[in-house]
């Protein structure tokens, strides 16, 4: 699939690193660092702007890495960039750890994942088919 993009940043455009990677790093782009206090969020510009096809999606996504060991993962996650959206892709990030953490130019902030999504029109009912689940839920088969 083809997806417009312009890069405004001082880096390449996000890549896969493997040939079988959902994700693409996404990188902070800064005119200086940025330091995270503990429980602090920031708001980390990338960039770069993209135009999906209606029908798809951008899915911000944590790093796994960042957040074992930093702590630091998307505050909203994930987050939806919708195929409408022409803005400059910016990326929430908490600390949640008790250690300040610094972000520099070009650090790999998050991962991108582009999906396909369905639009539903609503059939309202006065009743639902039945399942052997039915309405448990939170836990309700158990821990293990």
């Amino acid at each position: 699939m083809n997806v417009k993009i312009v890069n405004h940043s001082k880096h390449n455009l996000p890549n896969y690193e493997t040939g079988a990677s959902a994700g693409m790093d996404l990188r902070a782009n800064l005119d200086e660092p940025i330091q995270m206090k503990p429980m602090e969020r920031v708001l980390v510009p990338t960039g770069l702007f993209i135009e999906l096809p209606v029908g798809y999606e951008a899915q911000i996504r944590p790093r796994s890495g960042l957040a074992i060991k930093k702590g630091i993962t998307v505050l909203n996650s994930p987050g939806t960039i919708d195929a409408d959206y022409r803005g400059e892709i910016r990326v929430i990030l908490i600390n949640l750890s008790q250690e300040n953490f610094d972000i520099h130019d070009g650090d790999r902030i998050a991962q991108m994942i582009i999906s396909s999504h369905e639009q539903v029109q609503w059939v309202q009912a006065e009743v639902l088919n039945e399942t052997q689940r039915g309405a448990g839920g939170f836990g309700h088969t158990g821990a293990k």
